[in-house]
């Protein structure tokens, strides 16, 4: 058997690169307590005699160690990457068998990293683990720029025995913790509230139209004054003491009083003026010197007995006048016109408001 260069024989050279490769690969398999390194570990540990009734001394030094997790829980939104530190090299990577882990990445990396996974949009989808959201739950960003939930990551690692993207199957990755899922799940949540407090503010908002405004449609409109009618008796049921009688009598009276008034009105109406009043009524108008219409404020065509020396010539082609009970002219198509404009059954006058009856007359 021939020494090589470095004093070494061929098999023992192979013996090495044997265990290298064995221990590498206990290594990647993440077995526990079979790794060659951790073996000579606990062989040595367990070597050493524990010696029984010794207690450690603790040197008090009066300062305070830093709490981890209260520091954590100051700044909830700090990412942090949970390993830091490459792993220790095998035996086989520092023989240069296997190629060793990639470096750490740095910051600009790892924005990257996430400015990449931000375009796919991975954390506003589902985990690809369990298949639910992320919400409140710890997140975790791989350097491949997929994301999962931290227990289940944990869970999958545990399960396959490797550490393996769960979509790429890319090895060795680096993981950050990220905050990006519960962001969003606390827009989503605000946007939610503001969504249904819009839609309450409009259903109150259109209840109280719907109570002050009567609907276009003929049964709406009628079940809308019948329970007007009713809420208005009730009020005034409410309003009044328990003495019905009182009330009763009240109504009675209330009701002949516009009875009275209506028939005052129906004869103020309905009575045909008389020529002797209309004479009146063309004296009173002559008085007023009303020379122009109040509806369409253009010149009136009086007869000569009205026309006053002060008045312009009046065109022969002019809309013909009409004079109301109630002394006011106007031109008869503007009238007419308003007429057919009115909703009601009575007419009054544009001026005064009152009833009247008309006369047309001759230029």
């Amino acid at each position: 058997m021939l020494p090589n260069k470095k004093g070494r024989s061929k098999p023992e050279n192979l013996a090495v690169t044997a265990v290298a490769l064995q221990d590498h690969i206990l290594h990647d398999l993440q077995l526990q307590n079979l790794s060659l390194g951790d073996f000579l570990k606990n062989r040595d540990r367990r070597a050493q005699p524990q010696k029984k009734g010794m207690v450690r001394a603790v040197v008090n030094t009066g300062l305070k160690k830093p709490n981890i997790q209260h520091r954590k829980m100051e700044d909830p939104e700090k990412e942090y990457v949970l390993d830091p530190n490459p792993p220790p090299l095998t035996l086989a990577q520092r023989l240069g068998l296997v190629e060793p882990p990639s470096l750490p990445l740095s910051t600009d990396e790892w924005e990257k990293v996430k400015q990449r996974s931000i375009k796919q949009g991975d954390s506003m989808h589902p985990c690809a683990i369990c298949r639910e959201e992320f919400e409140l739950q710890s997140q975790v960003l791989l350097s491949c720029s997929h994301v999962f939930h931290r227990a289940c990551l944990q869970a999958f690692e545990k399960f396959t025995g490797k550490k393996t993207c769960p979509l790429c199957r890319r090895q060795h990755y680096q993981t950050r913790v990220i905050h990006d899922g519960a962001r969003l799940f606390k827009i989503k949540c605000a946007t939610r509230i503001q969504a249904s407090w819009r839609g309450y503010v409009v259903r109150k908002w259109y209840k109280n139209l719907r109570q002050t405004m009567p609907p276009k449609d003929s049964r709406l409109r009628k079940k809308f004054f019948e329970e007007k009618f009713k809420e208005i008796s009730n009020r005034l049921l409410r309003s009044y003491d328990t003495n019905i009688e009182e009330f009763f009598t009240e109504i009675d009276c209330c009701v002949a009083a516009n009875r009275r008034i209506l028939q005052q009105l129906e004869e103020r109406c309905g009575r045909e003026v008389t020529e002797v009043e209309w004479e009146k009524v063309q004296m009173q108008a002559l008085h007023q010197e009303i020379s122009d219409c109040s509806i369409c404020l253009t010149p009136l065509c009086l007869p000569t007995h009205l026309q006053y020396s002060s008045s312009e010539p009046v065109n022969s082609q002019a809309r013909h006048t009409v004079l109301l009970s109630c002394s006011h002219m106007f031109h008869h198509m503007c009238l007419l016109a308003l007429e057919e404009f009115s909703l009601g059954e009575i007419y009054t006058c544009p001026l005064c408001r009152a009833c009247y009856q008309k006369r047309v007359l001759e230029c």
